[in-house]
């Protein structure tokens, strides 16, 4: 029996003045949706700014969560168990989306429409969590109840409140999985074997001091 696979909602606030806009008609923090495919937030993908310093160059991106333009980002991370079935619908899914990234654009009209609870159709078109929710239509996953070019980042934070695994600055959550996953290859590849409770000890310790508790 193949093991079920996990999924990532991410939503991130960048403080930028765009984002500042979006949130000043949406009152909420987080107003940016991306969805990932791996824990260590690596296979990241979401309609957004193709040049981190220009809103209003924008279409489909493979987000790149270690650019400086990130550190002070704050997010919440959501993990959805899925079926491998589901999980290579997904991907593959945005695989192929990606194979011709050029002809997706953003569609802010969009937003006008979610705002306005006015359909506006554009071919080839998403707004951020338009997008992350059109992805999850491909399978039986729909965590929010409404067609995808209504959802909003905090319709996910009001559905998926349960399945949160990390709130807070994404700086902290990348150095954390990073270090996590060195330590971890560091114990897989050891020579010598490591009892099961030091090696826990072990990723905590180094945790805490990620967090500056040590």
């Amino acid at each position: 029996m193949t093991a079920n696979r996990d999924i990532y909602i991410v939503l991130t606030g960048t403080g930028t003045a765009f984002s500042g806009i979006i949130k000043w008609f949406t009152k909420a923090e987080l107003n940016h949706a991306s969805i990932a495919f791996d824990s260590e937030l690596r296979e990241v993908y979401s309609f957004g700014r193709k040049r981190v310093h220009n809103p209003f160059i924008a279409g489909l991106i493979h987000e790149d969560f270690i650019h400086p333009f990130y550190n002070s980002a704050d997010c919440a991370i959501y993990q959805l168990r899925v079926s491998p079935e589901e999980y290579d619908t997904m991907y593959n899914h945005v695989q192929g989306m990606m194979q011709n990234q050029e002809r997706y654009k953003y569609h802010l009209l969009g937003l006008v429409g979610v705002l306005l609870n006015v359909r506006i159709d554009r071919e080839d078109a998403f707004f951020c969590s338009h997008f992350v929710a059109s992805v999850l239509e491909e399978t039986t996953v729909h965590p929010v109840a409404k067609p995808s070019c209504f959802v909003t980042p905090e319709d996910f934070a009001s559905s998926l409140c349960a399945h949160k695994i990390f709130s807070g600055k994404l700086s902290y959550y990348m150095r954390r999985t990073s270090r996590m996953a060195v330590l971890a290859s560091n114990l897989h590849t050891s020579t010598m074997p490591v009892p099961a409770a030091v090696a826990a000890r072990m990723l905590r310790t180094n945790e805490e001091r990620t967090e500056g508790i040590v």
